[in-house]
């Protein structure tokens, strides 16, 4: 894309939702911090179901470490990978009241210090907790940047080094909410729905999907002409089948 068409791509997505944020609940950068971690593998509304009634009660590192592994894996039981994740809340829970006070740091660098929390984790917390300008690419944000022809890259790590250094003011604050969602409600993954996506024309996805109604229409018309297919078929097989006329008479 050219930088007209990447600023005209991202202030439509401004249009539509001018103030994106995360789906994730919490309170404060720590309980946004856990969330994050427990998200991985997982889906946001998932993760709310499970950290409703955790965060009504915990709400520091220490009211976690005193919450205790065991608990917090009945807690999470319905999150996928509820073993490891637990280990990992605890860990970097004694990590922040060990190294930091209890506070969460506000450097990538320290983030990805501690246990469970990688890139995509320590870019989230900064930029929803801290208004930091970063970019966290997770798995619909690699595939808008992708199809879309906006910032292709063939890992996480280019797609976001694209991300930097092509997204313009004034939205680098919540360009990668923008993208996440449009990733998971417009432009998913197996029938992205490009009858009703703001970008569209700015899109280099060739095979754009048909709304639901002309997919129907094709549908019904395709079964028709196999209908008629079949009964000419049918009619040529029971004709090829009959016996040949009888002569009127001896030669």
């Amino acid at each position: 894309m050219t930088r007209a068409q990447v600023f005209e791509f991202f202030r439509r997505l401004a249009e539509a939702n001018p103030s994106p944020t995360t789906e994730l609940n919490s309170a404060n950068p720590y309980q946004l911090l856990v969330a994050v971690v427990l998200s991985a593998q997982a889906t946001d509304a998932g993760v709310n179901i499970a950290t409703r009634p955790l965060f009504e009660r915990i709400k520091t590192p220490r009211q976690m470490v005193d919450f205790g592994e065991d608990a917090l894996r009945e807690a999470i039981k319905t999150i996928g990978l509820f073993n490891t994740k637990s280990k990992n809340v605890i860990a970097l829970s004694e990590a922040l009241i060990d190294r930091f006070g209890g506070k969460v740091p506000r450097t990538r660098e320290e983030l990805q210090s501690l246990p469970g929390v990688g890139r995509k984790t320590a870019n989230v917390v900064l930029n929803t907790a801290f208004g930091e300008e970063t970019f966290a690419v997770d798995t619909h944000v690699f595939r808008v940047c992708n199809r879309t022809g906006l910032a292709p890259g063939k890992t996480p790590d280019e797609v976001e080094a694209r991300l930097d250094k092509i997204v313009p003011q004034p939205f680098r604050r919540n360009a990668h909410h923008w993208l996440i969602l449009h990733g998971r409600y417009i432009c998913k993954a197996r029938t992205p729905e490009c009858w009703r996506c703001p970008v569209v024309d700015l899109c280099r996805y060739k095979p754009k999907t048909a709304p639901p109604s002309a997919k129907s229409a094709r549908s019904e018309s395709r079964a028709s002409s196999a209908a008629r297919t079949v009964t000419g078929r049918t009619v040529a097989t029971r004709s090829a089948g009959r016996n040949p006329p009888r002569p009127s008479r001896l030669p």
